[in-house]
């Protein structure tokens, strides 16, 4: 597995090791051992999430205040611009954010820490993304933050407005955000 730094340090682009043959491709999309050796990091996943959505949906920018989830996300179809955004005031990257495209082209995750933001917009016809997250879902706790906020100001890959939920539409803007320590 080749692992990548974005932006900001915690947050990163893992690119397993794929193997191709006239019948298709195989990749361990998880192995707990390489991922501690390799990052450092010893995480527990406890649920795993999928959803499917149509260009140009918009998700996020989501966060649970308390319980918060890291989060391994992959895209199994479609191609999708994942964004988090740090909303730890102790971080020296507090308020910025990291970007990457994913696709099954070189079947890259992101691995976004617990106390960051995250969202994504679906760049082709459809999306499935499949995450993992190291705690359980909390609706009580989920929080959202405005996707188009100036002060963090994300650059999504937009055409047009993006489809969103109600939910998403009533995100709240950074400065009135709760955050973390």
């Amino acid at each position: 597995m080749k692992v990548i730094k974005t932006e900001i340090p915690e947050v990163l682009i893992l690119e397993p090791k794929v193997y191709r043959d006239s019948r298709g491709h195989f990749f361990e999309s998880y192995n707990r051992r390489q991922l501690r050796e390799l990052t450092g990091l010893d995480v527990e996943f406890v649920q795993d999430n999928e959803s499917l959505s149509a260009r140009n949906v918009l998700r996020g920018l989501h966060y649970q205040i308390k319980q918060p989830q890291g989060k391994l996300v992959r895209v199994v179809i479609g191609e999708i611009y994942d964004v988090a955004v740090d909303l730890r005031r102790s971080s020296p990257t507090f308020g910025k954010w990291a970007g990457a495209i994913l696709s099954p082209a070189q079947q890259p995750m992101i691995w976004i820490p617990a106390g960051f933001a995250h969202g994504f917009l679906v760049l082709s016809e459809q999306a499935i993304v499949c995450y993992k997250t190291t705690d359980y879902y909390a609706p009580e706790h989920e929080r959202t933050l405005a996707w188009n906020d100036r002060s963090v100001d994300v650059l999504w890959p937009l055409e047009g407005e993006p489809l969103m939920s109600d939910k998403d539409r009533r995100s709240t803007p950074f400065a009135e955000a709760e955050t973390y320590p």
